[in-house]
């Protein structure tokens, strides 16, 4: 009746009680079956051995590994090497895996890498950004041969991280060690640039501001004192000089008696002269001894051009046979002040060189500043970025000898491969309940079929289904009439057409 109408709980009661032998018999016949297949399948062994990763034992506040990389994704590019063709291959050769004589070699490689199985495990003390390690598993067709290519696999991938982890930290070595002898070429080079500008800036490099000053102070002392020792000088000579003249006069005038004096109007300028000098070196023009001095040159000047012009001799410090011992000796003295006053222009002239020197490095010393700045920089950071591989090239080498000794990070094998009891595929049980389940799907799927194609009336709802007419009433058997009439179903079983319990239905048409 299924599609004819809607059942209730009570029709599918009624359908499992009427047909449950077509539900029983798949249901048994196909667990039997199942179980059978069991012993056709060929058997698979499943061996496994669990790896952890041990951190390295000495801690990174000494040593920080050179190895940084995650976990996960060294274990994945180790399981990419280990898995290649240069690597499986010896191992099937060796085992003689998947020999049937139909197999080629790559479609070999291709079973053992399914065969193969890799799962990290996690836990609480794993870190993190790794894991705590990690099973390997192999598949193979006999329990002793996954045993023994599991351990083999185990082997590749202990070796493979220990060589991998040497072969990095001598890698970064390496690297740091051409790029120290890099950043030390570089280094060197600073260091002659500023030598060089150390060598070639002397006296006006930073620092020396104070000093230039000092010195600019004491030349100009210097310079000062000088100045007035030569203004003292050349008015002694002066007042020599006049002393001379006089002494040449007098004895030109004890030689022609009646004769004018006019060496003694030079012998009084001269004096006021050399008066006015040393005023002005310590006044201005406006200072009242400075204006009555120069006046009396003035006056005298004039006086002197009114007067005749006298057959005056030049004054020399030359000795000539004519001269007084007096005149001698202050032509000696003249000479001796003559010799002085050049000694102290040279000193003068010395001094101002000087002078000027340290005027210039006062000057220059904010544009040598600067480039010194630039070049101190650029050697400051060629000096840290060389202090810096240095000190990452002593950790390398450090690291690299740790994972020499096996001390850093490495792969512990917690448990050895084991050998497989009983097959991993195929599991008697499971095969045993499968067959239950599609013998329990395919009797539920025959009484669905038949329950479909089958249009037996055997109530008043199917009468209702039918014919969409209201049942007037319902009469039942008194147990003397005709019997019902029934036909033969599957299996010799006989089932009434009509029924209603035991009640004959009756149907109002029309």
């Amino acid at each position: 009746m299924l599609g004819h109408r809607a059942l209730t709980v009570q029709d599918y009661l009624t359908i499992l009680k009427r047909r449950w032998w077509i539900l029983a018999i798949p249901a048994i016949i196909f667990p039997i079956v199942g179980f059978a297949l069991t012993f056709l399948v060929q058997a698979q062994y499943i061996s496994q051995t669990l790896v952890l990763v041990e951190q390295q034992k000495v801690p990174e506040s000494y040593v920080k590994a050179v190895v940084t990389e995650d976990l996960s994704g060294r274990l994945a590019s180790m399981k990419e090497q280990i898995l290649s063709r240069s690597r499986l291959q010896p191992i099937i050769e060796r085992f003689n895996l998947f020999a049937n004589g139909k197999l080629s070699m790559d479609e070999r490689i291709d079973l053992t890498r399914k065969n193969i199985g890799i799962t990290p495990i996690q836990s609480e003390i794993a870190r993190t950004n790794g894991l705590p390690g990690f099973f390997i598993s192999f598949k193979a067709n006999d329990a002793r041969t996954a045993q023994l290519v599991c351990g083999e696999i185990q082997s590749l991938f202990v070796s493979e991280n220990l060589s991998d982890r040497a072969a990095s930290a001598a890698g970064t070595t390496e690297f740091l060690k051409s790029q120290l002898a890099d950043a030390k070429a570089k280094l060197d080079e600073q260091d002659a640039r500023l030598a060089k500008f150390q060598q070639t800036y002397m006296g006006k490099l930073p620092g020396a501001e104070t000093s230039n000053m000092n010195m600019l102070t004491t030349l100009n002392t210097q310079l000062d004192a000088a100045t007035q020792a030569l203004a003292r000088m050349e008015q002694d000579k002066s007042y020599t000089e006049s002393m001379l003249s006089l002494q040449q006069a007098q004895q030109s005038q004890s030689t022609e008696r009646g004769a004018p004096a006019p060496q003694t109007q030079l012998l009084e300028l001269q004096q006021l002269e050399a008066q006015e000098s040393e005023l002005t070196a310590r006044y201005t023009d406006d200072y009242p001894d400075v204006v009555t001095v120069r006046r009396k040159i003035k006056e005298l000047e004039q006086k002197m051009a009114q007067a005749p012009a006298a057959s005056a001799a030049p004054l020399s410090s030359a000795p000539k046979p004519t001269d007084s011992l007096s005149v001698q000796q202050m032509r000696a003295q003249l000479r001796a002040m003559e010799q002085g006053i050049a000694q102290k222009k040279r000193d003068q002239a010395a001094v101002q060189a000087e002078l000027r020197t340290y005027q210039d490095r006062v000057a220059s010393s904010p544009a040598v500043e600067e480039e010194y700045k630039s070049i101190t920089r650029d050697t400051s950071t060629a000096q840290a970025f060389y202090d810096d591989l240095l000190n990452k090239l002593n950790q390398s080498k450090m690291a690299t000898d740790l994972e020499r000794r096996q001390q850093g990070e490495q792969f512990r094998v917690m448990d050895e491969p084991n050998l497989p009891e009983e097959p991993a595929f195929p599991k008697r049980s499971v095969f045993a309940l499968g067959g239950f389940a599609v013998g329990l799907g395919l009797g539920l799927f025959i009484i669905a079929l038949l329950e479909y194609l089958d249009t037996a009336v055997r109530n008043e709802r199917d009468i209702w289904a039918f014919t969409k007419l209201p049942t007037l009433g319902v009469i039942g058997f008194a147990g003397e009439g005709e019997p019902v009439v029934t036909k033969r179903s599957l299996f010799g079983r006989r089932s009434p057409d009509v029924t209603s319990g035991s009640k004959p239905l009756m149907n109002a048409g029309g």
